[in-house]
């Protein structure tokens, strides 16, 4: 009967730092939607501005006289909160990471930690590079070449939800793109696969990234190319720099 005791007091030790995790979880996720909240309640006031800015590289290509329309009644109020939302969302992700980061990091050996804030800090910019590479780049060339390609006689008139939906998809496809040179050094760090074993698959990567350009882009090859050539170039650049840390950790083991 003594050992009873005993048994629920060991129970309640392995409990305890569970229960405090879960908390500390709750309290990490609750920060991170609290962010979004915030931001999107101060971005409400100015929606429409926001999707005027949003929509401008496919209205600045349209024939004079042009515009877009909403093909649903409750659209032009709706969309433009809906992109505001999104808005928030894209930037809150610093925080929402940050979050992720402060959470795993106690279990992090030091070595761990000290790649895992440069990887989350880059990895961060990455994303937003590809969204401003998608709309200052992609965007112009894309809607000027499909407007330009319309029949004579039709009226390029494209609803704000369809152009929403869209323009997102892009978006979320050139932001994770960008996100190649992250993956690369954590397959060379992580020791996955070599630098040298990625080289020599450079014709597959290649091929791999047209591959994804056809998958996440729509269906016309001026995207899937324009998603494919970065995707390359920055294969490339992620291999660089996963050199330089593979030669930087022989030379510290050489030291030691």
């Amino acid at each position: 009967m003594a050992d009873i005791p005993q048994e629920s007091e060991e129970q309640e030790a392995v409990s305890e730092p569970f229960v405090s995790h879960l908390i500390e979880l709750r309290n990490r996720l609750l920060i991170a939607a609290g962010s979004v909240l915030v931001l999107f309640i101060c971005l409400v006031p100015f929606a429409n501005e926001l999707y005027e800015w949003f929509a401008k590289p496919l209205i600045s290509n349209l024939p004079q006289g042009g515009t877009m329309i909403s093909t649903e009644p409750h659209g032009p109020f709706f969309i433009p909160f809906k992109f505001a939302f999104a808005t928030a969302f894209a930037l809150a992700i610093p925080v929402v990471l940050y979050q992720v980061w402060a959470f795993i990091a106690p279990g992090l050996y030091r070595n761990e930690k000290n790649i895992a804030l440069p990887l989350v800090v880059s990895s961060t910019l990455l994303f937003y590079l590809g969204i401003f590479f998608a709309y200052y780049v992609v965007f112009p060339i894309i809607f000027k070449f499909f407007i330009g390609m319309a029949p004579e006689g039709v009226a390029v008139m494209t609803d704000i939800s369809s152009y929403m939906s869209f323009a997102l998809k892009l978006f979320f496809a050139f932001g994770v793109a960008f996100e190649v040179p992250v993956a690369t050094v954590l397959l060379a760090r992580m020791g996955v696969v070599s630098t040298q074993a990625m080289a020599q698959q450079r014709p597959y990567i290649i091929l791999g990234a047209f591959v994804l350009g056809m998958l996440m882009t729509p269906p016309d090859i001026f995207s899937q190319i324009m998603l494919a050539i970065p995707v390359c170039l920055l294969f490339e650049l992620g291999l660089f720099f996963a050199r330089r840390l593979e030669k930087r950790d022989e030379k510290n083991s050489q030291n030691d």
